[in-house]
């Protein structure tokens, strides 16, 4: 057919409409992928999915703001598990058996757990059970006390009592 008249493209373009249907693809095929929004939200503190502790927004999660769920490398690397959720179940028993306005210390769910036998025993879930407190604490479940006053239980050094809400 002599009438037609045939273009020639450059050679970039062929690599730019490559790099389009491998972006289209990647939307079409991870819908679970978070897109970011177009402004920037605010910088609220939030409370760590481990170990219940709040934190507050840094110059690194700027672009990741929005998705961040823990605290530290540490944090992310142990995700609660079963005998987080047994620590948890174990505060909330105790404390509807002891009545409204009674209170545990958290040893005594860390006892309940670990065994009775030694120290040794309940002495490491020690500070799970604490972890547990402050989830519960930030689901608003209960609150941390210390000599009868309602503490923030990120911030609280010392013998912490357990009170439901």
């Amino acid at each position: 057919m002599k009438g037609w008249l045939r273009v020639s493209l450059h050679p970039s373009f062929y690599g730019l409409l490559t790099l389009l249907l491998c972006g289209l693809l990647l939307l079409l095929f991870m819908p679970d992928r978070k897109r970011k929004p177009e402004r920037m939200t605010p910088h609220k503190d939030k409370i760590c999915k481990t170990c219940g502790r709040s934190f507050e927004w840094r110059k690194k999660w700027e672009r990741d703001w929005d998705v961040i769920k823990y605290c530290s490398d540490a944090c992310r690397g142990h995700k609660p598990g079963e005998l987080d959720a047994a620590l948890e179940a174990t505060i909330l028993e105790l404390l509807a058996e002891r009545g409204r306005d009674k209170t545990i210390c958290p040893s005594e769910a860390a006892k309940a757990v670990g065994g009775l036998e030694s120290r040794r025993d309940w002495e490491g879930l020690m500070e799970p059970a604490r972890a547990a407190a402050r989830r519960l604490v930030a689901a608003g479940k209960i609150v941390v006390t210390q000599h009868g006053q309602v503490v923030d239980p990120s911030t609280a050094k010392g013998a912490i009592r357990l009170r439901l809400r």
